[in-house]
């Protein structure tokens, strides 16, 4: 009979030991999720930040692939590049209103802005709408070989012509 009855301070003793062990690995797992996400985002804010751009710079080809009084849209660029009797010159064909791409209307002679209705003339000057300055002018040069390149990081302000 005594084999059957037990001993109610071991039971007791089993039972304390049993929840001491569970809330010891209970708050260690805690401290180890802590530290794993500690971690994690410690390394997030070490990494740097990176925007890989393309290029400012634009290789748009020879002189000779434009006609005359011509106006031609580059769209990965999104720029224009224009001939006139005097030589060449570049336009960003970012609108300055809200930064839609432009649109070369050859029938009216503008470029407009398919967004908010902004008019520009093939020189950049603004006609009408609710762009608030004109198309920028962006740096352009003939580079050793004898292509033209355009520096769209870098606007002009006064009026550069390419002369070919």
């Amino acid at each position: 009979m005594s084999d059957e009855k037990q001993n109610p301070s071991t039971t007791e003793t089993a039972d304390v030991l049993g929840r001491r062990q569970f809330f010891i690995r209970l708050g260690a797992g805690s401290m180890a999720i802590v530290a794993v996400g500690s971690g994690l985002f410690g390394y997030d804010f070490l990494t740097p930040r990176v925007l890989y751009e393309a290029s400012p710079l634009v290789n748009v080809g020879k002189p000779d692939q434009y006609p005359v009084k011509s106006v031609t849209f580059d769209p990965a660029n999104r720029i224009y590049i224009v001939r006139e009797d005097t030589g060449f010159y570049s336009l960003s064909a970012v609108c300055t209103h809200l930064g839609c791409v432009t649109a070369w209307k050859p029938e009216l002679d503008i470029i407009a802005c398919p967004c908010h209705g902004s008019k520009f003339k093939k020189d950049g000057v603004k006609i009408e709408g609710p762009a608030p300055r004109p198309l920028p002018w962006l740096r352009m040069w003939m580079n050793d070989e004898g292509d033209m390149m355009v520096d769209r990081s870098s606007e002009t302000e006064h009026r550069q012509f390419v002369q070919v």
